[in-house]
């Protein structure tokens, strides 16, 4: 029972990762800068996120532009784009095979299949937690050294955005949920116990039609040998 309760909290918190990890995937403010300016028509905030920059004008107009060359992007925005749609990806692909492995459900086939398919649900989402923190880590070096950067002019200066810390968050419930998913499996101690248990009922049986066949007639014992047969 507790160990059901604790594959549940770490389906929700697997759950709850990947759906961060998806939404500071498309979050346009990875990084912001905040620049007011005297003209009414100055960009007063500037976005910076994965797949596009977006400019809030002190008029209230508020426009976006999708970054279509990828080659022209630095290594760490790549890197980051890719790590976290496979972040995504194997979020996903664990969530799958998490509900097949939860004890509390009749799908996923055998005792010994959950098992194997928990372990297996645990091992992508750290894996995602992993893809998840490696990319979050990166951009926020690069924003914070550029940011320190004395030669880099103040309007060209950036701060880590919303999505960083969303994709922190994430990463931090993925990992959680994976750790979890992996401890709430039994081991081969459980297995061994469990045989054992099993198949001590039979021993004692025979070991009871053991002592028939020797207090009473060769007649008796004939009569008890199907009994042990069978079981």
């Amino acid at each position: 029972m507790a160990s059901s309760t604790m594959q549940i909290l770490a389906f929700a918190l697997a759950l709850l990762g990947v759906l961060g990890a998806t939404v500071a995937t498309l979050l346009p403010n990875w990084k912001v800068s905040a620049d007011v300016g005297s003209n009414i028509m100055t960009a007063i905030s500037q976005m910076q996120g994965l797949w596009m920059d977006c400019t809030w004008y002190s008029t209230g107009v508020f426009s976006c532009t999708l970054k279509y060359s990828v080659l022209s992007l630095p290594a760490y925005l790549q890197t980051a784009r890719t790590t976290m749609v496979l972040s995504c990806m194997m979020g996903c692909l664990g969530l799958c095979l998490a509900a097949l492995g939860l004890k509390c459900t009749r799908w996923g086939g055998s005792h010994r299949a959950k098992v194997h398919a928990a372990i297996a649900a645990g091992g992508c989402f750290i894996l995602a937690g992993i893809l998840c923190l490696v990319p979050a880590s990166w951009f926020t070096n690069e924003v914070i050294t550029t940011f320190l950067d004395s030669n880099v002019p103040e309007s060209s200066k950036y701060e880590p955005g919303g999505a960083v810390y969303v994709t922190f968050v994430s990463a931090g419930f993925l990992l959680a949920g994976g750790v979890i998913f992996c401890l709430s499996c039994p081991g081969k101690r459980d297995y061994t116990s469990t045989s054992t248990s099993t198949t001590f009922p039979d021993k004692l049986l025979q070991q009871q039609i053991n002592q028939e066949c020797k207090s009473h007639s060769l007649q008796s014992c004939v009569l008890l040998e199907p009994i042990c047969l069978a079981r």
